[in-house]
């Protein structure tokens, strides 16, 4: 979804494209973070799945993926309903050990774990989407909106969405 200016010759026109763009970002954002926890989860999986080939070097190019590795490995030794659980924490940004371990990531780090995360769901390491799991209509309407967003912008939308998970253990 990209919107231009039919003026594009006049000096407003860069404002008035970085301003719709900014507020593409925004409000996807925005509903993302209004969705339900498995909602959140379930775009994210879509997102990663869908669109991972393009997310994956910027997520794991900038990222210090051996400081998630633990951390994976730690959900990957759990049950389905705990792999489950954690995931639900996070996104809920719940306080437990993972939440806060998770909290001192970088966000590009944040970003990988993600990536790597789906990465293990589809390799069966890791609970995967529930076999006929039906997103809500919001969440659809995001997973379309952040697919019709150039690359940069999903990015940005991700990189939101993922900082803000967990808990940061030096906040107060």
């Amino acid at each position: 979804m990209t919107f231009t200016s039919d003026s594009a010759s006049t000096r407003f026109s860069k404002a008035f494209n970085y301003g719709i763009q900014s507020d593409a970002v925004a409000s996807t954002t925005a509903v993302f973070k209004a969705l339900s926890v498995d909602d959140q989860l379930a775009v994210l999986w879509y997102a990663y799945t869908e669109m991972g080939r393009s997310i994956t070097p910027a997520a794991t190019g900038a990222a210090r993926l051996q400081l998630a590795e633990g951390l994976l490995n730690q959900i990957q030794q759990m049950s389905h309903a705990e792999q489950l659980e954690v995931m639900r924490d996070l996104a809920a940004q719940r306080n437990s050990q993972v939440s806060r371990a998770y909290g001192i990531f970088s966000v590009n780090t944040k970003l990988a774990f993600w990536y790597e995360l789906s990465e293990l769901m589809v390799k069966g390491l890791v609970i995967p989407v529930p076999a006929g799991y039906q997103i809500s209509r919001d969440g659809a309407q995001v997973l379309e909106t952040l697919k019709e967003l150039d690359f940069g912008q999903q990015i940005t939308v991700l990189r939101k969405v993922v900082a803000d998970m967990g808990v940061d253990p030096l906040a107060d």
